[in-house]
């Protein structure tokens, strides 16, 4: 096995999902650990890889190990693999708060360990994933890392001090940017628009406009003011996000996940 999964949750499978059409790794070589016979049942039938129930075989069966579940769950999953894994081992944290030298720690040995961020975007290949390593991961071993990565959506590598920061824009933005979609479409329903069309229109908004800041490389200020004409519509509307606190609101929620993903 070339990389195993405690844990197959809607992140794992999106990751899983990106790996297989990106033809990373074959069915064959991808290792799955559910904690029901019934969860078994559904990664066999939706994702098509090995699965088994004990999270050990995972560890004894896969080079590379992602820690998929819960952050609540990682140190009894650790206790339950770590005389199983080796130097030759990659270890994947994927939850806040779980730093390289915390599972260094909690393995009791000098491991190879990566933290990934991924989001859930990544369940449609568009993901923005940030990766950290610590000093025993090789410049081949983290090309490997970050291909798998690019396989469902980019990756951006930071030093770990930054990925408390960049877990609240990309990890829990998401959601903060569903409320805002939701919030576009009930004011078009209000207008009388049809629901289903109203998200629709609200999400190419929102992607077009992400992809239009990407792709220009302006500033988000300046693609601003070129929809603000004097006195008209748009900036009447800027003037009530301004005064109903909507920059601190997003500034202030921002900071508020990163803080707390730092107790997790």
């Amino acid at each position: 096995m070339k990389i195993g999964f405690i844990g197959c949750g809607n992140m794992a499978s999106a990751m899983i999902g990106g790996i297989l059409k990106k033809g990373i790794f074959t069915k064959e070589e991808i290792i799955v650990s559910n904690l029901t016979e019934e969860g078994s049942r559904r990664s066999r039938e939706k994702l098509g890889v090995v699965t088994t129930m004990d999270n050990r075989q995972v560890a004894e069966r896969a080079k590379i190990v992602v820690l998929a579940v819960k952050p609540q769950f990682y140190e009894k999953v650790l206790d339950e693999i770590k005389d199983v894994l080796t130097e030759e081992h990659i270890l994947v944290g994927i939850a806040p708060g779980k730093t390289l030298s915390w599972l260094e720690e909690k393995c009791g040995q000098p491991l190879k360990i990566v933290r990934l961020m991924p989001n859930t975007p990544a369940q449609v290949g568009e993901g923005m994933t940030g990766v950290c390593f610590n000093e025993r991961i090789s410049e081949e071993e983290k090309q490997e890392i970050c291909a798998i990565t690019d396989s469902f959506g980019c990756t951006e590598v930071v030093p770990e001090r930054l990925m408390e920061g960049l877990s609240a824009v990309t990890g829990c933005s998401p959601a903060y940017v569903f409320m805002f979609l939701e919030a576009m479409a009930d004011a078009a329903v209000h207008q009388g628009m049809p629901r289903k069309q109203a998200y629709r229109l609200a999400a190419q908004a929102v992607l077009g406009s992400a992809k239009m800041l990407l792709e220009t490389g302006m500033h988000p200020g300046e693609l601003k003011d070129m929809v603000c004409s004097p006195a008209g519509s748009t900036i009447e509307g800027v003037r009530t996000l301004e005064k109903s606190g909507f920059r601190s609101a997003v500034f202030e929620a921002l900071c508020a996940a990163a803080e707390k993903g730092k107790k997790l």
